[in-house]
């Protein structure tokens, strides 16, 4: 019967609202290249921020991997020698929790937290920022892996401050996602704090995996002085809260209390003191999220959704969050592809798809829309369906969309013979 989510109203001042003048925080978005150009091994584009393609016209991602498979870039005995190194320095001998892993019981996390436990006998304490509006698929699976034997905390920010926050971010960033963002890369950090844990592992470097920023190819970890930068357009929730006076949309008493902790990383000095750093365990193993699946059906109980999942082929990845299908279609009007171009080019890189079968999936599922959840979306950022395709279109990258006998289509698909 599905569950009956209920999404009060929001209180802002719409004379406010009225009298903002938008102006978009994202500081890649103005900046993207003129001249669209698609990798020529997988099906991405330059538009994607902080994407690099080589004089051969292939992509950061492509060249990465094929180089980490061929084993010549990596020495995969020498990392998981310092992989040993590392948990031996904080595996505990009396069964204390170790190692802390940001999870939703999801394949890739599942895998880390498994892995860290049942190989490397480690004691992890998994932390999870729950998601805007869970799915069924991904309440149970977060429910499964807690029962195959894991100790796991979940934080729910306020209700009402959240979806305000994310109103924000929908209007200003073009992208509903960035309070979530924000809370997954923070929370473990004030975890690690308070439990004195300051060892965190995450899954991918999805910089590296899929395109984006270099700068860490070669390191185990990140600090969360780069997570501006990489992760959170340019801005963080004090600039969002800041604007979000402005508009109207928060009073300066919902700003004054800690309601925003979690969304900001500790004070850098506690951090340095208590020694803190995530690592990446794609930086220790040969990453291939693709074989995650089965191994986390095994051990942890994990399921794909029953469903395909809309704007791709795939049901087996980001299928715990209703908001997700959203915050996809926004990256398909600033980057001109949707997540089917990640999916299909991630099989690409690893041998399970040609070129070929990724473009002609691309025209199928590319500008599909996600109306599975629409209506619990527009509740959630209290708004209409006329408000949500207005701030679409103010996000349509110029670059890729053209509007033709009054209906927008795109300048430039994927093809064969990019």
């Amino acid at each position: 019967m599905g569950i009956n989510y209920k999404f009060p109203k929001l209180s802002i001042d719409y004379e406010k609202y009225k009298k903002y003048e938008i102006k978009t925080l994202d500081k890649f978005f103005p900046n993207l290249p003129k001249e669209v150009r698609f990798c020529r091994r997988c099906i991405i584009n330059n538009q994607r921020p902080r994407m690099i393609l080589d004089e051969n016209g292939v992509c950061s991602a492509c060249n990465y991997v094929e180089k980490k498979l061929s084993g010549k870039y990596v020495d995969w005995e020498k990392r998981e020698q310092e992989l040993n190194g590392l948990l031996d320095k904080y595996r505990s001998e009396s069964g204390a929790w170790d190692v802390l892993v940001p999870s939703s019981g999801g394949k890739d996390s599942g895998f880390v937290a498994h892995q860290l436990r049942d190989k490397h006998g480690m004691h992890p304490l998994c932390v999870t920022w729950a998601p805007f509006i869970p799915t069924e698929i991904g309440i149970q699976n977060f429910y499964n892996m807690v029962q195959s034997g894991f100790n796991t905390m979940m934080f729910w920010a306020n209700g009402l401050i959240h979806r305000k926050l994310t109103r924000v971010a929908f209007e200003i960033l073009g992208d509903n996602f960035d309070p979530f963002t924000f809370g997954q890369k923070a929370f473990a950090f004030h975890i690690a704090l308070k439990f004195k844990i300051p060892l965190i592992f995450y899954g991918e470097n999805g910089e590296v995996e899929y395109g984006g920023s270099l700068k860490n190819v070669d390191k185990p970890y990140e600090s969360p002085e780069e997570w501006t930068e990489l992760y959170y357009k340019g801005t963080n929730v004090d600039r969002l809260l800041e604007e979000g006076m402005r508009m109207g949309v928060f009073t300066e008493n919902e700003i004054k209390d800690s309601n925003y902790d979690f969304y900001k990383a500790p004070p850098l000095q506690e951090i340095k003191e208590l020694g803190a750093q995530m690592h990446w365990y794609s930086y220790y193993y040969p990453w291939v999220s693709l074989d995650n699946v089965e191994y986390t059906k095994e051990h942890t109980g994990y399921e794909p959704s029953p469903y395909r999942t809309q704007g791709s082929f795939t049901n087996d990845h980001s299928i715990d969050d209703q908001t997700d299908g959203i915050h996809w279609w926004l990256g398909f009007m600033k980057f001109g592809y949707n997540r089917v171009a990640k999916d299909a080019s991630n099989q690409i890189r690893y041998g399970k798809m040609t070129r070929e079968e990724a473009v002609e999936l691309s025209h199928k599922y590319n500008n599909e829309f996600p109306d599975q959840y629409f209506q619990n979306f527009l509740s959630y950022l209290d708004i209409t369906e006329d408000h949500f395709w207005e701030v679409v279109n103010r996000y349509r990258n110029p670059n890729i969309w053209e509007k033709v006998d009054g209906q927008w289509r795109l300048k430039y698909e994927v093809s064969n013979e990019d």
